[in-house]
């Protein structure tokens, strides 16, 4: 048996911390909050409830196999969350790629020619790549069930292989203006319906895949973690809440354990379930443990745009607003002129970019009380917009943050009528927030950045758990490139791997 540390009880720390405890070791998760969670977590306002962070995730037959293997898959209810997509050229709630692509014909018949090209090397990305967004990721698998994916798979890698080498390292943006006038609704809908300037590779991909394969839990996300936060429990396993871990203790070049409250917690293994760059830049005591080249290279990644959300209770059942909405999850893709979510000191972002719609209370009615209905608003931002929103002065920051949430309710309110008038609560989250509450630096939503020419790893889809410290491991999406839920499920599967 090994005396296993665990920092962060997001998804990546539960389901490290669950698998093992079910192989017998003795393990410790410390939670800097009040409630596990991380990034999947949610609160309550005026009785309905929200959630705090992410809102849907992919790769369902990883979470399947992630919590029927801890024993808890009987006990959460997972719903597929589709998605309608408006602008003022079309509107349609598509159910798969195909019909997306219908929708986007018909919007736009004077573009046809230049539809087929994209949609031609679209096709071409997503037909190498058949299947695997229904399959569940390797790390997860047996032995078994792996030399039958590898065995399965012999067949597409000469495809995979020439639609890697043509644009795996080509950006949304690259690929959109091959087809599409700059700043033209179908550039901007090729270019940002992803993280921006993601490769080519993964549009694609989100397409194939946002459609029929984005889930959410019918609970909400906090459901879920409390359900794995009681089985980590019921298993022996130690959950310390409101325990901020305050560095990482090595010795002989191996972390043995943490400091806490100014009380040090040996163990044999440490796995860091968050961010990345904090673990060594700010939580590990011997920074010399750190290569100097890895060291300007973590402390230079690029990563992934944060958000900033409105959360809203409405003074209206949730009928009402389904007649509006529609489907719980809107994508509004109205980009105006000129929008750059690169441009961090671009006052006026908020009226130009396009934003989310999601209401908890459409997908759960139970998430609202009777007459009330919940709605989150939510956008991408530049890192560090309006110098990282005040430069430090709370009394700026009030403002824009204020700003900000007026004019994206003001925009809903095109899709929404009457809503400024239902609002009985309104507040927001900033990409501050979100690194208050994550630790993730500069709030990022998933880990390092997507754009192919800014990778920290080598290997997009690879799963990086191993440090230059002995016995400390990355046990979050932090170890996977494009991160996400399945990422930190991943890096868990990995974590429970190595410590026998």
């Amino acid at each position: 048996m090994k005396n296993v540390i665990i920092i962060g009880s997001g998804i990546g720390g539960l389901v490290a911390g669950n698998l093992l405890v079910k192989k017998g070791h003795k393990v410790t998760i410390f939670e800097a909050h009040g409630m596990p969670g991380g990034y999947t977590a949610g609160f309550y306002r005026k009785g309905c409830y929200f959630e705090s962070g992410t809102i849907s995730f992919e790769s369902i037959e990883t979470v399947f196999r992630a919590m029927k293997d801890i024993g808890v898959l009987d006990q959460i209810e997972f719903k597929k969350l589709g998605m309608r997509i408006v602008s003022e050229s079309f509107d349609g709630t598509p159910g798969n790629y195909e019909e997306f692509k219908k929708i986007i014909y018909a919007a736009f018949p004077p573009e046809k020619d230049k539809l087929d090209k994209a949609f031609s090397d679209l096709d071409r990305i997503v037909s190498a790549f058949m299947g695997s967004s229904e399959m569940a990721l390797p790390s997860v698998l047996s032995r078994t069930e792996m030399f039958i994916l590898l065995l399965s798979s012999i067949p597409s890698l000469p495809k995979i292989i020439n639609v890697t080498n043509e644009f795996g390292k080509m950006t949304s943006s690259e690929f959109a203006s091959k087809y599409f006038e700059k700043d033209s609704m179908l550039f901007n809908l090729f270019s940002r319906f992803s993280y921006p300037d993601t490769s080519a590779i993964m549009v694609a991909m989100a397409l194939a895949g946002v459609f029929k394969d984005v889930w959410t839990v019918k609970g909400g996300m906090q459901s879920w973690a409390n359900i794995l936060a009681e089985k980590f429990r019921e298993q022996g396993g130690d959950l310390k809440l409101k325990a901020y871990v305050d560095k990482i203790i090595t010795k002989n070049k191996t972390a043995v354990g943490v400091s806490c409250k100014d009380v040090i917690y040996e163990a044999d293994y440490v796995i860091s379930a968050g961010d990345y760059k904090k673990t060594f830049l700010k939580l590990l005591d011997d920074k010399s443990l750190i290569p100097g080249r890895l060291r300007d290279s973590i402390e230079n990644a690029a990563v992934s745009e944060g958000f900033f959300t409105v959360y809203l209770v409405l003074d209206i059942p949730g009928e009402e607003l389904g007649k509006y909405m529609k489907c719980p999850h809107v994508f509004n893709i109205d980009f105006k002129p000129g929008c750059d979510i690169f441009d961090s000191a671009d006052k006026d972002y908020f009226n130009k970019t396009a934003f989310y719609l999601y209401s908890p209370s459409m997908m759960n009615p139970g998430l609202a009380p009777d007459g009330k209905s919940s709605l989150m608003i939510q956008c991408r931002t530049p890192h560090h917009w309006m110098d990282n929103w005040g430069g430090g002065d709370k009394g700026k920051y009030a403002q824009l943050k204020e700003e900000a949430m007026n004019t994206i309710i003001d925009r809903a309110a095109g899709l929404i009528p009457g809503l400024k008038e239902c609002i009985v609560y309104k507040d927001a989250a900033t990409p501050l927030t979100y690194e208050r509450f994550t630790q993730n630096t500069d709030g990022a939503s998933s880990a390092w950045s997507w754009n192919p020419k800014k990778p920290f790893f080598k290997n997009t889809l690879g799963t990086y758990i191993k440090t230059p410290v002995k016995n400390l491991y990355i046990g979050s999406c932090w170890a996977m490139q494009v991160g996400g839920v399945p990422g930190a499920i991943t890096a868990a599967y990995e974590c429970a791997k190595k410590i026998k």
